[in-house]
C-alpha cells in the first residue's frame, strides 16, 4: 500500500462480507467518480477486483453489471456512462512497454476513467496521481479494501465515496 507523503495523500479502508457488499461500494465508488481519474486495482485472484469494476461501472451508468467481465483476454473492455469507463486487466501483460502500446495516454482524459486490474504489474508506467485500491481476501467471502488516494482529483473522489457510503 502506498504510505502518506504530504497532505497531497489519503487513505481509507472499508470491510465487506460478500459479493453483494464489494459490489454495492464499487457503485459507490463510480457514482464518485471524475473524468480523467486512475483506479489502480491490486489484489491477488479471487480477490473481487472484478466484482468492484462491476459495481464501478453500475454506478457510473454504464448499464447492468451483467454486462461487465473481466478483460483478461481482450485486455480492454470500453463502457460508455457518465464518463467512459476503460476497465483494463493487466495480468496478461507481459511489459510495461505492450502496455503503453495499448494506448493509454490517449485514455486518461476529463471525459474518461481508466480502472485498471493487476496494476501493479505496470506500476512503472502509471501516473503516481491516481485512486490506488488494495483488495485483500479476509475470509470466504470477506474482503478488505484500501483505498489510497495521491493528488487532488482521487482525494476529492475518495471524499465524495466515504460521504456517500455512509
Amino acid at each position: 500500500m502506498i504510505q502518506p507523503q504530504n497532505e497531497a495523500h489519503r487513505q481509507h479502508a472499508w470491510d465487506t462480507s460478500s459479493a453483494d457488499e464489494t459490489t454495492a461500494l464499487g457503485e459507490a465508488l463510480g457514482r464518485s467518480l471524475s473524468g480523467g481519474l486512475l483506479v489502480a486495482l491490486i489484489g491477488p485472484l479471487g480477490a473481487g477486483k472484478t466484482q468492484l469494476v462491476k459495481g464501478i461501472a453500475v454506478g457510473n451508468a454504464a448499464g447492468d453489471s451483467k454486462n461487465v467481465t473481466s478483460p483478461t483476454f481482450t485486455l480492454v473492455h470500453e463502457y460508455p456512462g457518465r464518463f467512459y469507463l476503460y476497465h483494463v486487466d493487466a495480468y496478461r501483460l507481459r511489459s510495461t512497454r505492450e502496455f503503453i502500446a495499448l494506448g493509454f495516454d490517449e485514455w486518461l482524459h476529463p471525459d474518461a476513467a481508466v480502472v485498471i486490474e493487476w496494476a501493479d504489474r505496470i506500476r512503472s508506467a502509471l501516473p503516481h496521481d491516481g485512486l490506488w485500491v488494495e483488495l485483500e481476501t479476509t475470509g470466504e467471502a470477506t474482503r478488505r479494501i484500501m483505498f489510497s488516494a495521491v493528488g487532488k482529483p482521487a482525494i476529492a473522489t475518495l471524499a465524495r465515496l466515504r460521504a456517500d457510503s455512509r
